[in-house]
């Protein structure tokens, strides 16, 4: 098996809804995204010919993926309200509803199936919270689970 790494990062903030400790409340981190991609073979004509992909086409999907999500608040829907988000709005922060609770381990399956989406072969997605916390997210035969249906 053949394979490339590539990284990239964002910059948002998040809060953990209905969690008991000091991520609960409001606060921000560098996210630091490591994507591995993976093939069997390399190809075998064009450009890209004894390459897994071209590394340039590879960095540029991961930089996209990682800049839907840099410089905003990163909120689970149903987590503030109306008023709250009409609020931030109104102040023009940035704010992005997702459908999911924006842990690490979220964001990573979030941006693994954004990089599949794009066309890359993608094995797995890992997102550092914190220099030294990191979680990840592969597929797997038996992977059914999906954070919403866009990816099902």
């Amino acid at each position: 098996m053949y394979g490339l790494i590539v990284e990239g990062h964002f910059d948002s903030s998040h809060f953990l809804a209905d969690y008991q400790g000091k991520c609960e409340n409001l606060h921000g981190h560098r996210w630091h995204v490591v994507a591995t991609l993976t093939s069997m073979a390399l190809k075998a004509e064009g450009d890209e010919r004894d390459m897994v992909m071209d590394f340039s086409a590879a960095k540029a999907a991961v930089a996209k993926a990682c800049a839907a999500l840099d410089h905003r608040l990163l909120v689970e829907e149903g987590t503030l309200a109306e008023e709250t988000l009409a609020a931030l709005a109104r102040e023009g922060f940035s704010v992005l509803a997702l459908p999911f609770r924006t842990t690490a381990e979220n964001l990573a399956h979030h941006l693994f199936y954004e990089l599949k989406r794009a066309g890359l072969p993608v094995a797995c997605v890992e997102v550092d919270e914190t220099p030294n916390n990191r979680a990840f997210y592969q597929e797997t035969p038996h992977s059914t689970r999906t954070l919403y249906s866009r990816y099902s």
